[in-house]
């Protein structure tokens, strides 16, 4: 059977708001197909089970997250130094405003990957090769700071979308700018 790009990446982006709506209990074929406006048992054409689903939306949420090729560029037009990391820290938070649905979902699938075997192997490689790419991003690019760097801001940006849009009223009261200027500073150093 044929399959329909477009549909599969609806049904991915249907996933992905049914698991930041219901959590990972409310996934069902069905709820997908409903989500997407498409007739029942859709979805199960197009991903084998939950798992097979699940791998496949961890995919699709690190492609909806990725800033846009001219906004990369707009950025790396800029003097490569610790203001650029800064820059870049607060594009990640508006993405993360702008589509929070896909870091609610991401938050759903590492939950369930500790109970799922397969999926926390397909879920690792995701994620350890969106981490990976990050390095060779800051690497490649000449931007401040090394691998170490670049890890130490990955953990600590990931907590702080978790706790902005999990408990909003703990990162409510602080300063966006004055948190990502200090953590930056730490992380590479003073100028």
């Amino acid at each position: 059977m044929v399959r329909n790009e477009a549909r599969r990446t609806a049904l991915l982006d249907a996933a992905i708001d049914v698991l930041a709506e219901e959590g990972a209990r409310g996934l069902t074929y069905r709820a997908v197909d409903a989500k997407a406006g498409v007739p029942a048992g859709t979805a199960s054409n197009y991903f084998a089970n939950r798992d097979d689903l699940m791998s496949e939306v961890a995919i699709r949420v690190t492609q909806r997250l990725v800033p846009s090729d001219e906004s990369i560029a707009q950025s790396l037009a800029l003097p490569r130094d610790k203001s650029l990391t800064i820059r870049f820290m607060h594009d990640i938070v508006r993405r993360a405003d702008a589509d929070k649905a896909c870091y609610l979902a991401l938050m759903e699938l590492r939950l369930e990957a500790t109970r799922r075997p397969d999926l926390r192997t397909a879920l690792t490689r995701t994620m350890a090769d969106n981490l990976e790419f990050n390095i060779s991003f800051n690497e490649e690019s000449k931007l401040p700071g090394d691998r170490m760097t670049v890890i130490l801001l990955y953990f600590a940006m990931t907590g702080f979308i978790y706790e902005r849009l999990t408990l909003p009223d703990i990162t409510e009261p602080m300063d966006l700018d004055e948190f990502i200027e200090v953590l930056v500073d730490r992380a590479i150093g003073s100028d």
